[in-house]
């Protein structure tokens, strides 16, 4: 996707750019900064007006395409791999290909994930070719600042979202510029996600996720020339990118080494039905990525899918993903024996994680844009045993007399929305979260948006408040107070900063956070109806931990 920009250097300045460090950077034109990675040199912006520099479609890894390479063969559900050596000057000033991209089942008009995510962004397409990251900085280019690095994951069910949806000004801003930021993108849905056995034996489960480790790792090697610290990262995500933090912070059984986070943060974790790669529900889905992709007669099927045409395995992607369950997702992380060692629920209850401290924060509805409103389901007995295929009946009645027992659920449909946003099984958010909680014991913060109606996805505008996708965000946030922005943001910001909500570098209206082990204290972000922002601590329902429990 780059175009080589010949004679960008002077000849003496390309030569002394060559020979120095691995890891350099050109200053003599503060504008248009060129870095040196080793296996490629970028090209990137100095913005004035918003006082920050920025290189785009940085390559952390080699394309994982189909095609096969003369070393590694065929890339597609390959372990990603460190890119080949380029000559020349890239630009790095335009958004880089997004990683194919499906539609979730159901049309809910308030689904943050329907078929409209997939509108083409400006200039953007997708490809099996997107294993790239974008950096910001701070002012220009510093190279050794030692500032802290926050990288942000995104979300989108592991089936959508890209680099492209975000900028890190809008981060570095609220930082009192005082980070840098690293987006990065990861294979997504079948490219990303495909399991079963075939898999294990000639290829890697969870490619995803290990691209993110490998894009941790470029941050690790060199993210310094940027201006950040290597020993400072903080990781950030919400829905599927706050369930891919939680993948980090389990990874290796909670024991990576050398580490690659410090802190880790999380806006509303996403804990899908992590199954072994090798389960019936895997197995299934491995094998009609096969027949919907002509593989069926072949002797070795993971070889045809790898030499199938990406369209064609796209094709098959969108089908899989949109004929699921309403409100779920089919391509998600499994246990693979190796990364993911076991359940990420066993490693946490076990008390072993990777990381420093943890701030996590759910919203007041996470589970309503997962039901069907417009057409709602009407038995919860039937809701929960179709949501859950392999429990018992016995199990099942237990779920549904919990829910119809509690008297803040009055209807069926509360109970629904209920069982769908508290649950720890499927994309379903709150209850992973206090397990997570529990698990970082007095290193957790917990805190709520609840500006109404709090569903799941409205927060993020309030910390990327140029966020254009999915289109129900695009709009400025729907409370637009300075005020509570500056309290809501500065939170994470802190932490990136210096571990600690408290630490503030700007005056807020935040009152001082508690540890959230110590009686179950969270900071409430909220909205008085006169329209007055309220923020203030609450004490977590007893009876939702019951639930969780």
């Amino acid at each position: 996707m780059f175009v080589l920009l010949a004679g960008v250097l002077g000849l003496a300045a390309f030569a002394q750019l060559v020979a120095a460090s691995p890891d350099s950077v050109d200053s003599t034109n503060g504008s248009t900064p060129v870095i040196d990675l080793g296996y490629a040199q970028y090209q990137g912006t100095f913005e004035s007006d918003t006082n920050t520099s920025y290189f785009l479609g940085i390559r952390y890894a080699q394309a994982p395409v189909g095609e096969s390479h003369v070393i590694y063969g065929h890339l597609r559900w390959r372990a990603p791999q460190t890119p080949t050596a380029t000559t020349g000057v890239q630009p790095a000033t335009e958004q880089p290909n997004e990683c194919y991209q499906s539609a979730l089942n159901g049309q809910s008009s308030t689904n943050p994930y329907r078929t409209a995510t997939l509108q083409k962004r400006a200039g953007v397409t997708q490809d099996e070719d997107c294993l790239f990251l974008n950096v910001y900085t701070p002012g220009e280019l510093q190279p050794n600042a030692s500032l802290p690095v926050v990288v942000w994951i995104h979300g989108g069910g592991y089936i959508s979202g890209a680099a492209s949806d975000f900028t890190g000004q809008d981060l570095i801003k609220e930082s009192d510029y005082g980070v840098v930021v690293v987006i990065i993108q990861y294979r997504l849905g079948v490219f990303g996600f495909l399991p079963g056995s075939e898999v294990k034996a000639n290829g890697v489960l969870n490619a995803g996720l290990l691209d993110q480790h490998f894009a941790l790792q470029w941050v690790q090697e060199h993210i310094a020339t940027f201006g950040g610290d290597p020993t400072k990262v903080t990781i950030w995500g919400e829905s599927a990118g706050a369930g891919s933090v939680l993948q980090h912070i389990v990874a290796n059984g909670g024991k990576t080494d050398p580490p690659l986070f410090r802190a880790a943060m999380t806006s509303s974790t996403f804990l899908p039905f992590q199954y072994h790669y090798n389960d019936t529900i895997p197995e299934t889905l491995f094998r009609e990525t096969v027949n919907q992709t002509n593989c069926s007669n072949a002797s070795d099927k993971l070889e045809c899918l790898r030499s199938a045409n990406a369209t064609t395995l796209q094709t098959a992607n969108v089908n899989i993903n949109e004929a699921g369950f309403y409100g779920t997702f089919v391509f998600v992380p499994v246990v693979d024996g190796s990364f993911i060692v076991e359940r990420p629920t066993v490693t946490l209850q076990r008390k072993d994680f990777n990381g420093e401290m943890l701030l996590s924060v759910t919203n007041s509805l996470e589970g309503y844009v997962f039901v069907d409103t417009s057409s709602p389901p009407t038995n919860l007995t039937a809701y929960v045993t179709e949501l859950f295929p392999l429990l018992n009946e016995t199990t099942v009645q237990s779920i549904v007399q919990t829910y119809a027992d509690d008297q803040a659920l009055s209807t069926t449909l509360s109970q629904i929305v209920a069982v769908m946003g508290e649950c720890e099984y499927l994309p379903i958010f709150v209850c992973p979260t206090y397990l997570l909680l529990q698990a970082f014991g007095n290193r957790a913060y917990k805190g709520e948006f609840a500006i109404p109606p709090g569903y799941h996805g409205q927060d993020v505008q309030y910390y990327f408040p140029t966020y254009v996708s999915p289109p129900s965000n695009a709009l400025p946030p729907a409370y637009n107070n300075s005020e509570f922005i500056t309290s809501f943001s500065q939170s994470f910001l802190s932490v990136v900063r210096s571990l600690n909500p408290n630490d503030k570098f700007i005056p807020d209206l935040t009152p001082a956070w508690s540890i959230w082990a110590n009686d179950a204290t969270e900071m409430q972000f909220n909205v008085t109806a006169s329209g007055d922002p309220v923020i203030e601590t609450i004490t977590t329902d007893p009876a939702l931990l019951e639930r969780c429990a």
